[in-house]
């Protein structure tokens, strides 16, 4: 099984640069670069972080992808 997320739709729709979201959440661009490429799997305090500042459910910006443990 593998982690969906749609941080990268999200932070676009806002207009926002991975360095600010990273800036905000606290964390390095990189890490904010592997989370979106799904490289990543963050900590529960990172996309709690991540769901707040881009304004929208934790449950929506992270899914478990089924399709992938097939």
């Amino acid at each position: 099984m593998r982690l969906r997320n749609t941080v990268r739709d999200h932070r676009r729709r806002l207009d926002m640069t991975q360095a600010a979201l990273g800036e905000q959440v606290d964390v390095s661009r990189q890490t904010i670069v592997s989370v979106e490429g799904g490289d990543y799997v963050p900590s529960a305090l990172l996309a709690a972080r991540l769901a707040r500042v881009l304004h929208v459910p934790f449950e929506e910006l992270f899914q478990l992808d089924e399709e992938a443990a097939k």
